[in-house]
């Protein structure tokens, strides 16, 4: 049956192997900032490319950000069921292709995936054992302060982003860990030795990370309630 919403039908999940981290959170918490700096600095980590319909933004390099296409080739990917996940988000669609992810899986390498909150939720239900973080801002006023700072927005794309923010929100209890952007290096760090299960006699920067993620208190991290699903 076609969801009136997207035109789209949808589709029955289809297991990949484990071994998959989801990155998830509002729009401009800092989920592409952390990304970027994992890519140029752990190359142990496989960093999957989402596809989008939306237009680039100045900087963005097809295939670095995203791979950029239109909504009919992307209709055509989620028609031919290439997409492990995908959602409409503020008028445009994103998805993460399926084929690139199961290959890095089934050679064991550590792959992260950016994903909104819909898209997370998706995976899961997709990829048993996936380990969902959940990247939130350290105020709602500063998030509001990097949402609006953008300026690539219209007035009206700007209050879905923000109404789309405040439901994202809401949403943290449903991921594993928490981890509070209050530092792009602390949280590099964190999400790296979570992914790699570094043991604390590895590199320094990491000893602290693995200990923040399971509770220190000074560390804007949080371990989150389990879910059935886990």
């Amino acid at each position: 049956m076609t969801d009136p919403a997207t035109g789209f039908e949808p589709r029955a999940a289809v297991s990949v192997p484990a071994g998959l981290t989801v990155l998830s959170g509002p729009s401009a918490v800092g989920k592409s900032t952390v990304v970027e700096k994992i890519r140029r600095g752990c190359p142990e980590v496989w960093l999957s490319v989402s596809v989008t319909t939306r237009r680039p933004r100045p900087g963005e390099v097809p295939g670095r950000e995203y791979f950029f296409i239109s909504e009919r080739e992307f209709k055509d990917l989620v028609a031919a069921g290439q997409l492990l996940e995908w959602a409409r988000y503020a008028g445009n669609y994103y998805g993460t292709p399926r084929d690139p992810v199961t290959e890095r899986l089934e050679s064991g390498v550590p792959t992260l995936l950016e994903v909104d909150v819909v898209g997370a939720r998706q995976v899961r239900a997709a990829v048993p054992g996936v380990l969902l973080v959940f990247l939130s801002p350290p105020s709602w006023e500063e998030l509001v302060r990097r949402l609006t700072g953008r300026g690539t927005e219209t007035a009206d794309v700007m209050a879905q982003r923000l109404e789309a923010a405040r439901t994202e929100l809401l949403a943290e209890s449903e991921f594993d860990i928490t981890l509070v952007n209050t530092s792009v290096r602390d949280v590099c760090a964190q999400l790296v030795a979570l992914m790699t299960a570094k043991p604390v006699s590895e590199p320094a920067r990491l000893g602290p990370a693995i200990w923040k993620a399971d509770g220190g208190r000074d560390s804007g991290a949080r371990r989150n309630h389990q879910s059935a699903h886990r």
